[in-house]
């Protein structure tokens, strides 16, 4: 059949199931403190979108980032992973201090959390993290 989407072939239930267990680790490692290990599950050309640090493009320049956000201590308690294909979506709630707030504050430069958040990988057709994008779940003025 061809058509304006052409269908991609479907990804292996085993590449995403990688892709979990790294989005599983890749929330350990920040939490534990070791980048290196962090940076191990990242693809050379991974994105990071999030509300409380800078753009982040390419492997080297997103371990620099999370680097700077490990300077405080992280937590993060996972509510919910759901997977599919090449997309994994996290919920849960994120203790610790923000890189977009000095260091001392969560994303609006309040208190450091806990904060509710939504974060949205993409993964390679190996189960690498090719980019996530965070959302934090914070009430309107």
């Amino acid at each position: 059949m061809s058509g304006l989407f052409p269908r991609r072939s479907p990804r292996s239930t085993a590449a995403t199931a990688a892709g979990i267990d790294h989005v599983r680790l890749s929330y350990h490692y920040r939490d534990t403190g070791d980048i290196d290990a962090f940076g191990s599950l990242l693809h050379e050309d991974v994105q990071v979108k999030r509300p409380d640090a800078p753009f982040g493009h390419g492997r080297d320049e997103v371990i620099r980032l999370h680097t700077r956000m490990a300077g405080a201590r992280e937590h993060h308690h996972i509510y919910k992973i759901v997977a599919d294909g090449d997309c994994v979506v996290v919920t849960g709630s994120y203790t610790g201090a923000c890189a977009g707030a000095g260091g001392d504050g969560g994303p609006d430069g309040g208190p450091a959390g806990p904060l509710e958040f939504a974060d949205v990988f993409t993964l390679t057709d190996d189960g690498m993290l090719l980019g996530y994008r965070r959302f934090y779940f914070v009430a309107p003025n």
